[in-house]
């Protein structure tokens, strides 16, 4: 059996000890995963997928007496069915978080306002609750929303679904988190730059449930890897790029969990994946005396180069069996071991 999420095929052994079968068929379809110990763990949806469904739901609302669910072709290619609450061209939608126990934005509403046009257009509009650039990074303008290219690419199409499906000439939908500005308190959003409200992201449209994920799944695929034959990853495109580089090797999706996983180590590995998780896992102080508000402000720096350098040099003292290969969001290497 594979997830279809990460191309992972999960050993007979953990398919016998599955202590819930009847959850199985989740697994097939990449809305739970499963671990060692045989527990299936329940993916959330993102707050793009979130959005999506509320944005999808407003429109059909236009058309049909009440909307309670709706569908969504998920940035990873899954469709799954989102439950809503529609009327009259307002929809509400209550994040899922799964069963990752750290999410602080579970069970955050966001309420979508639908109104025809008449000028065959489809306009998208990020409302309040919607964070924004502070200042310029090397991928976004100052002011502009902090919506994710996937995430976006998911909410325009659903949108564009549901005019088709209701028979509409074109829509304007307004979306908005009423205590995005509250919620993004708990989370990195002041540090990195983005003000005044949540980032809407999602490169699958699933969150994965990390913490209990790490322990019982993704530490014994580490532990039973060919030795030398493993690379670590800490995100989705870095996962994809490890496959690309490593093509030898088996890729592991570890997240922000780099101390464990390097524990699980037995013989020598590579760690590959964009900057932000992994310089700040090498040097939680990287940033100080940079003038730089993030990793990926600091990778398009002229001070990169050193900086990548000399952490790189360092790391590889402390962990002399692994070798670590650092990509930007193209899939290019900027930084490497010596």
């Amino acid at each position: 059996m594979k997830d279809p999420v990460t191309d992972f095929e999960y050993p007979g052994a953990w398919v016998a000890a599955c202590r819930s079968p009847d959850l199985l068929p989740d697994v097939r379809r990449g809305l739970a995963v499963l671990t060692a110990s045989g527990t299936v763990l329940r993916r959330g949806f993102t707050t793009g997928t979130t959005a999506a469904a509320a944005c999808k739901a407003a429109v059909l609302s236009l058309a049909e007496d009440e909307v309670k669910g709706v569908g969504i072709t998920l940035p990873c290619g899954i469709a799954v069915r989102v439950p809503v609450d529609a009327y009259r061209g307002t929809a509400s939608c209550w994040k899922d978080a799964g069963d990752y126990p750290a999410d602080v934005t579970a069970g955050l509403e966001f309420v979508a306002t639908a109104v025809p046009s008449l000028s065959g257009s489809v306009q998208f509009v990020p409302g309040e609750g919607i964070g924004s650039f502070a200042r310029d990074t090397p991928r976004h303008r100052q002011g502009t929303p902090a919506i994710s290219a996937p995430a976006l690419d998911c909410i325009r199409r659903s949108i564009d679904e549901a005019v088709e499906e209701a028979g509409l000439h074109g829509a304007t939908v307004i979306l908005t988190i009423p205590r995005g500005a509250e919620v993004a308190q708990k989370t990195l959003n002041p540090k990195v730059g983005v003000q005044a409200g949540i980032s809407v992201l999602g490169t699958t449209g699933l969150v994965e449930p990390w913490d209990d994920h790490l322990a019982e799944g993704v530490l014994d695929r580490i532990a039973r890897a060919l030795p030398g034959a493993v690379v670590l990853t800490t995100g989705r495109l870095g996962l994809r790029y490890s496959r690309l580089l490593f093509p030898e090797h088996e890729a592991i999706l570890v997240g922000s969990n780099l101390s464990e996983a390097l524990r699980a180590v037995d013989g020598d590995a590579v760690l590959c994946g964009l900057p932000g998780l992994i310089l700040k896992f090498m040097n939680p102080a990287v940033l100080d005396g940079t003038g730089c508000a993030t990793v990926e402000e600091l990778s398009g720096s002229p001070l990169w180069e050193e900086v990548a350098r000399r952490e790189v040099r360092a790391f590889s003292v402390r962990y002399p069996r692994v070798r670590v290969v650092i990509v930007d969001r193209g899939g290019r290497v900027i930084a490497e071991s010596p």
